[in-house]
């Protein structure tokens, strides 16, 4: 008789990214974006104050910095630390994704949002227009067709799936490792999405997109939906913006 060799299974590595990652990650994007927007301004001569009337081309090439540290550092941990952006943070995505998601963000910009905020507006004496301002002010720098195209990769392709990779990828994941729970986790997050922009009178529309962004992403187990909804909501400004002006 022969004997039996046992045969042992060896666990995957625990992943050890966590929350120390994101704030690297978001100390590092705006260290990156005041760098590179430093290196522009001297580069072309302007002050702070002229950062505003940057050219398309000099504005995306301004948000490589913030990107490096939404990108990069999740990137970076999941490689070193776990099993890589696809499996950890569940970059993946279906074919219906396409539309579910993308509904859901052209529902929110074109039903929702406006009726969560016609009170508010009227509350504060505002109107449509201050809260399409930001946004304008972007799009109004879109010159000809290579500034659409631009407009388009920066604000309606590069933006969303970055910012969901770190958002609801990284961070939201990161939350949800530490035991947080899944409402919590969702909330903490959109409050901290909502922030981050900078953007006081829009903080309510884009914490309420982060909630939904997190549920689609927790619910499916993949970022395919939230990227397919950030996608479609910025689009639809980007489209109106375009052809209003």
């Amino acid at each position: 008789m022969t004997e039996a060799v046992p045969t042992t299974t060896h666990a995957p590595a625990a992943r050890r990214w966590g929350l120390g990652d994101v704030v690297g990650g978001f100390l590092l994007g705006l260290v990156g974006s005041q760098i590179v927007l430093s290196i522009i301004l001297a580069a072309t001569d302007r002050t702070v104050d002229e950062a505003d009337e940057l050219p398309l081309s000099l504005v995306a090439l301004s948000q490589a910095g913030l990107w490096i540290g939404l990108l990069g550092i999740p990137y970076l941990a999941t490689r070193l630390k776990g099993h890589g952006l696809v499996a950890d943070l569940r970059l993946r995505a279906r074919w219906r994704d396409a539309w579910a998601g993308g509904g859901v963000g052209v529902a929110l910009q074109l039903a929702v949002l406006p009726l969560l905020y016609w009170p508010l507006l009227h509350l504060l004496d505002r109107d449509a227009s201050d809260l399409e301002e930001p946004a304008r002010e972007l799009t109004d720098r879109a010159d000809g067709a290579i500034g659409v195209v631009l407009l388009v990769l920066i604000v309606g392709i590069g933006a969303p799936v970055i910012e969901e990779i770190f958002y609801r990828g990284l961070f939201q994941g990161s939350l949800l490792k530490r035991g947080f729970p899944p409402a919590l986790a969702i909330g903490i997050n959109a409050v901290v999405f909502g922030v981050s922009h900078g953007q006081l009178l829009q903080l309510p529309a884009l914490t309420i997109f982060g909630v939904v962004a997190g549920i689609l992403a927790h619910r499916a187990g993949r970022l395919g939906p939230a990227i397919a909804a950030h996608v479609a909501f910025n689009m639809v400004t980007v489209i109106a913006l375009l052809a209003s002006g």
